[in-house]
């Protein structure tokens, strides 16, 4: 069992890191936090140095100042790179995490080596639309956990419910506990900016792939073939049966999608360089 101690950058980011090899960031979902990640943590960090953290207004980091856009969560993760002196790395990024990691792609295309977006959402319907503002007006007004229990029948399968109580329970009081001002400044974002700079996806020139389950009811498979399509030579990838929280639910399953990606992603990468030098 890997059992990691948390420390903190200049400017305040917690952070977990672990392994050796090529750097893979980990940026976990909307009102969770990198203890999220820890089957993936322990599915690659034999072959890769593994690090993730709290996003802005999560965990242990600070929160975002009032009016923070995905610039400002993209800023956290250069001022991370920069701490741990990583020039380049592959960042994965869950839900909300998705986004920013594709404002990191957008704004510091010099540090990204490989992009993984998860579960992530792109191009609601007017309904699906009304539906995440619907729950961004509930936060407001009642606090990080309004919905919680309407999210984990979404994000979770009843069986793994059902088997996981204790897991559950906790993820509960990790949403119940959320700063309300982080959390509420970080939900806005995921609710409005699914089309964040959606023209420019064409100018990500590394290699990309796009995951999420086949039973995800907001970041749907369709999302996930969509956004795909902007980026030059991204992959799909759409696992059977799995809902939103497939990373907790199913990390062996997602690992190997990992895994295999990753591998082909650094031959690839190694080729590009080999022909440059």
């Amino acid at each position: 069992m890997i059992r990691l101690t948390a420390e903190l950058t200049p400017a305040g980011t917690s952070y977990l890191e672990t392994g050796e090899g090529h750097p893979v960031v980990l940026i976990h979902g909307v009102g969770l936090n990198k203890e999220m990640w820890g089957g993936q943590i322990v599915g690659l960090a034999p072959q890769y140095r593994v690090i993730a953290y709290d996003m802005l207004g999560h965990g242990a980091s600070p929160r975002p100042q009032p009016g923070t856009g995905l610039v400002g969560y993209a800023e956290q993760l250069r001022e991370l790179l920069e701490h741990l002196q990583v020039p380049q790395a592959t960042v994965i990024g869950f839900s909300m995490g998705g986004l920013v990691a594709r404002a990191f792609a957008l704004h510091h295309p010099e540090q990204l080596e490989g992009l993984v977006i998860l579960n992530s959402v792109f191009n609601r319907s007017a309904e699906q639309r009304a539906g995440v503002i619907e729950r961004t007006r509930q936060a407001a007004e009642h606090g990080p956990d309004a919905n919680a229990e309407a999210a984990l029948s979404r994000w979770f399968s009843r069986e793994y419910q059902a088997a996981n109580p204790a897991q559950i329970a906790a993820i509960r009081q990790t949403l119940a506990s959320n700063d309300p001002q982080g959390y509420l400044t970080t939900y806005e974002l995921f609710a409005t900016q699914d089309m964040y700079r959606a023209e420019d996806l064409g100018s990500i020139r590394v290699p990309t792939l796009v995951a999420t389950g086949e039973l995800d009811p907001g970041s749907t498979p369709e999302m996930a073939r969509q956004l795909a399509a902007r980026i030059p030579g991204a992959q799909v990838a759409v696992l059977d049966e799995q809902r939103h929280m497939m990373p907790v639910e199913s990390p062996r399953l997602v690992n190997q999608v990992l895994l295999d990606f990753l591998q082909q992603a650094m031959s690839q990468q190694n080729s590009i360089k080999g022909i440059v030098a």
